[in-house]
């Protein structure tokens, strides 16, 4: 029962809300929300949690049944000869009757979606017992693997939890700032529009994605991003849904909205991931149709050559493969309760098991292994141009570009005040350059042999000058200016990161960048990376990374998820880098990290790992328990109560296996990366 409740997605568990009746009209039908989800009509507080609510009516009837059933034995055992025995039959048929009533329903709602799982083996076992009267055994199997469903949903509710309480995240009400007189405006925050300015007060959560205009704070991203520290936001810094406003009073103009935000696009994410299936998961689908016809043929057997009900009874109950079913799912959402914790969002659990079998490691530079915060490390204008003449040309150039490249530019000629001008028309290539046409000249900013393809002669600069800088070349229409040259840090995680594949036996690591040789191997040097390719354009790399999967590796591709989108199609895993508010970088790739933190990427091979490991004993756990107990069962040695309970304790086993994958990568959590 369990197995195949986990394998549905989440947004299937929905309850009906609390609105009232003028809802139910056919203007405002019911509304129906994933538990804890916002209400369009009253909010967070009147959605019921189906789930904690079928929870406890689950245990209520348990124990009413159980008493009952406990009552019977214990008239029986001590008050024999007091009381009638029909009073002590008849507590144990009412109990039984309580607490199989809830397995019957399940088998039937099976059969009528023409699906046969394990619910109709326990409900024959059920029937069979009180077929032969026996109704304290058929009241004492059912409420054992009721009691054992109820503590499998709830291990496994603690890994869901995790993922759900993502929901819960965005504020209710938010503060609308007046344009006009700056006066608050309380509203919902499903009222709040694109270009609305709200404020958010020291310890509220931002209700939608925006950009602060006024005042600076430091919020905890932790909730979408796992890092442990807070991130200090000034005037221009982006903030999302669900994070937490720290220190300052802040005001921020929305730029996202609902399921638009951040936010609302992780948690479609993770609901995505879990209704994906492994190739293992479906194969124990397809075949546990065969499964219960084996078994009844069996039973079959059983009866035919022993005429024994309690041995029939006891095959009936051993032989429900909760754990079997259990064993994958129960991993697989533990699995992704973790990553997400640590803001690792996994789109298909295929790519997890693909992230088992990496074999190889391709590293983009800029972003990824480097910061990607270029600085302008010197200015080269040539004989007879001016230093500011040419960042002027320069920044003119690179106005409409998101390169690190052009933000360095346009950084620096801002704090020399030097103003550029706005292009007319604009055309960025591809791993080339930008170019831009003002006053009727085209500007030009880019690769030495990019300008040497269009006839334009640009002097290489000084091999020693330029040592572990990155160098731009400066155009205007036919003629050089000069050349610029760049520095990027090396992020703090890099080193270590490298250090852990190798320790994980993932040996083959690459860096591939656009950039020039001698800056790549440096930084490559400086990470522990020994096979670089430099003045790679974006076909070259997922040409490389091609080439690499042809030769039988399973091949992970790292970059920031802008620039190397053909290069994250081509591996077999993709891994976009600081996803946060990136639409490209969480489309573009398999796996999205929500921060820059590369000590995410060997830990997300080791969780797969880990979870290959968990389901493959999960699933010999659970067949020894089927098999063994069938055979005890068979020859007579397990009874039904016993059967039953050697059934919950292997089911509760791979449950409880599972979960211990839930508190993984807790040390990231608590450590920043060394020298950060």
């Amino acid at each position: 029962m369990l197995g195949k409740k986990l394998s549905e997605s989440m947004a299937e568990k929905a309850g009906a809300c609390a609105c009232g009746p003028e809802h139910g009209s056919a203007a405002a039908p019911v509304h129906n929300h994933a538990p804890g989800a916002v209400c369009p009509c009253c909010g967070p507080d009147k959605v019921p949690d189906t789930r904690t609510r079928g929870g406890r009516i689950a245990l209520a009837v348990a124990l009413a049944g159980g008493v009952l059933v406990l009552n019977s034995y214990v008239a029986e055992l001590f008050f024999a000869g007091v009381i009638d025995p029909r009073a002590a039959e008849y507590s144990a048929l009412l109990g039984a009757l309580i607490l199989s009533v809830p397995i019957w329903w399940s088998a039937v709602k099976d059969l009528l979606r023409g699906k046969v799982y394990m619910n109709e083996l326990v409900a024959l076992a059920l029937l069979a017992a009180f077929a032969a009267h026996d109704y304290r055994t058929a009241g004492a199997v059912a409420f054992i693997m009721l009691i054992s469903i109820m503590l499998e949903k709830r291990t496994a509710i603690g890994a869901e939890s995790s993922i759900e309480s993502l929901i819960r995240l965005t504020p209710r009400q938010a503060r609308r700032v007046n344009a006009e007189s700056g006066a608050e405006e309380s509203l919902d925050v499903l009222e709040l529009r694109v270009g609305d300015v709200i404020r958010i007060r020291p310890g509220e959560n931002f209700g939608a994605d925006g950009v602060i205009v006024s005042g600076s704070s430091t919020v905890n991203q932790a909730t979408i991003t796992g890092e442990s520290l807070p991130a200090d936001k000034a005037p221009g810094g982006e903030v999302f849904a669900g994070t937490q406003n720290l220190t300052g009073l802040v005001d921020v103009r929305v730029t996202r909205i609902g399921k638009d935000t951040t936010l609302g696009k992780v948690r479609d994410l993770i609901v995505a991931a879990e209704s994906s299936r492994l190739p293992l998961m479906r194969m124990v689908d397809r075949y546990v149709g065969y499964y219960t016809p084996t078994i009844l043929t069996l039973v079959a057997l059983v009866w035919l050559f022993t005429h024994d009900l309690q041995r029939v009874i006891a095959v009936l109950v051993i032989a429900c493969p909760c754990a079997l079913v259990v064993a994958t799912p129960s991993a697989v959402i533990a699995a992704i309760a973790a990553a997400a914790r640590l803001g690792i969002l996994i789109k298909d659990v295929t790519h997890l098991e693909l992230a088992a079998k990496l074999k190889a490691v391709v590293f983009d530079k800029t972003g990824t292994l480097t910061e990607g915060n270029l600085e302008v490390a010197k200015l080269h204008p040539l004989p007879g141009v001016e230093p500011a003449e040419l960042m002027q040309t320069a920044a003119s150039a690179e106005a409409h570009s998101n390169h690190p490249a052009a933000q360095a530019l346009r950084r620096l000629a801002e704090q020399v005040g030097i103003t550029w001008e706005q292009p007319g028309d604009y055309q960025e290539v591809p791993g080339k350059g930008v170019a831009a046409v003002i006053g009727g000249e085209t500007f030009r900013v880019g690769r030495a042999t990019w300008l040497a393809e269009l006839g334009i002669s640009a002097p290489p600069p000084d091999a020693e000058a330029v040592a572990g800088m990155s160098v731009v070349f400066v155009a205007r229409g036919t003629r050089t200016l000069g050349w610029i040259g760049l520095r990027d840090a090396v992020r703090p995680a890099a080193k270590e990161a490298i250090e852990r594949l190798n320790a994980l036996g993932v040996k083959q690591l690459y860096m591939v960048t656009g950039d020039n040789e001698a800056v790549a191997k440096q930084v490559a040097a400086k990470v522990g990376i020994e096979e670089v390719r430099a003045g790679c354009l974006p076909q070259e790399k997922a040409a490389f990374v091609s080439e690499l999967r042809a030769s039988g590796l399973c091949v992970a591709v790292v970059g920031d998820g802008v620039n190397d989108a053909p290069a994250l199609a081509a591996g077999d895993v993709g891994i976009a880098m600081g996803a946060i508010g990136s639409d490209v970088a969480i489309h573009s790739a398999s796996v999205a990290l929500m921060n820059n933190d590369l000590r995410r990427v060997p830990f997300l091979i080791e969780l797969a790992r880990r979870t290959r490991r968990l389901m493959n004993q999960n699933l010999l756990l659970g067949l020894l328990v089927i098999l063994g107990g069938l055979y005890l069962s068979t020859v007579g040695v397990l009874t039904p109560i016993a059967a039953a309970v050697l059934h919950s304790i292997g089911s509760l086993a791979v449950v409880f296996n599972s979960a211990r994958l839930v508190r993984s990568g807790e040390e990231l959590e608590r450590t920043p990366p060394a020298g950060e």
